[in-house]
């Protein structure tokens, strides 16, 4: 595993500094961009050794996406399945023009021969997207349109198996820590399975308390906002365990747990959702359900490079989920 030092050494920082955008310290003033160099340095470092190039015939490839700099910092999981995307693009040889969605005007659509989506996106917002190209690769979504591919992990498998480690423990008084997302053209808010699937759990078995029931946006500091404001409510009644829906989220809440000296895991248990590259670096390090983001994002190129070089019916591929114990669990 890469250490504090390693990334300080690659984000040319300090270890110090490292150290505190790690943990989303508040009270760290250094711009967007040091930050993004940080992130990004946790996340190279943590992927595996890099396969051997497979040229290509020079081919642009836009990589479109619907969180902001400002936006990915808060939530670093579509960070990681953005750079998963550009690490394989760069082994196949193929080149890349990052774009937000509402900046698809400043593409030459003559010079993309496809296009990777990461995000969610409203039915009038995939139908735009196909004007640009017929060749589409949705990441972390699948369109009601069957035509497009797709790369997904089953969210619902996802918090199955938080809760069962949970319950199989004999923890029956369990909170959520969720966000709410919605289109980016307001056109409704996106349905969240981790959510449904926590209430159906807990509902199924006449243990679901709505008061622990805590959401916000996908950010540490609405992950720590939600736990403070539960603590101060809850008071000796707080849950014993938590599953929270990130591990933005969980890293947020456990900062106000730490500060509440409140003992993790002794007293609460907490489980995040990805296993982004920071989790490892909390103190205690985060247990969490593991996404793997950066297959997602070079399983999308290569879907694209078959789109391009076949014609075929459309794939949706789900990526498996994984429960990787640390210390926030007893």
């Amino acid at each position: 595993m890469a250490t504090i030092k390693d990334i300080a050494m690659q984000a040319g920082v300090s270890i110090a500094t490292v150290s505190r955008v790690l943990n989303y310290d508040p009270h760290l003033s250094v711009s967007a961009e040091t930050k993004q160099k940080i992130f990004e340095a946790a996340e190279q470092l943590d992927y595996k050794k890099r396969r051997v190039s497979k040229k290509t015939a020079q081919t642009t490839v836009a990589l479109v996406h619907w969180y902001t700099q400002e936006e990915e910092l808060n939530d670093l999981y579509y960070m990681s399945i953005r750079l998963g995307a550009e690490n394989s693009a760069a082994e196949w040889g193929l080149h890349v023009q990052k774009v937000l969605y509402n900046e698809l005007e400043q593409v030459n659509r003559e010079e993309i021969k496809g296009i990777i989506a990461v995000g969610k996106y409203s039915n009038a917002q995939v139908e735009r997207l196909n004007e640009w190209s017929n060749q589409i690769v949705f990441v972390d979504f699948s369109p009601e349109n069957e035509a497009f591919d797709s790369v997904v992990t089953d969210f619902s498998r996802v918090t199955q198996k938080a809760l069962d480690y949970f319950w199989e423990r004999g923890m029956r008084r369990i909170g959520y820590i969720g966000g709410r997302e919605y289109f980016e053209d307001k056109s409704g808010m996106i349905v969240d399975k981790r959510e449904q699937t926590f209430r159906a759990f807990l509902q199924e078995r006449d243990a679901l308390e709505e008061e622990n029931m805590l959401i916000g946006t996908y950010s540490a500091d609405d992950g720590y906002a939600l736990m403070k404001h539960c603590i101060e409510q809850r008071g000796d009644h707080l849950p014993e365990a938590f599953f929270a829906a990130s591990d933005t989220l969980a890293i947020g809440a456990l900062r106000a747990l730490n500060e509440a000296q409140i003992q993790v895991p002794a007293r609460v248990s907490l489980i995040g959702v990805n296993d982004i590259s920071v989790s490892k670096y909390m103190y205690p390090p985060l247990t969490t359900v593991k996404v793997h983001t950066e297959w997602m994002g070079k399983v999308a190129v290569e879907l694209l490079l078959e789109q391009i070089k076949t014609k075929r019916i459309s794939k949706k591929v789900v990526l498996p989920s994984e429960l990787i114990v640390r210390g926030t669990t007893k």
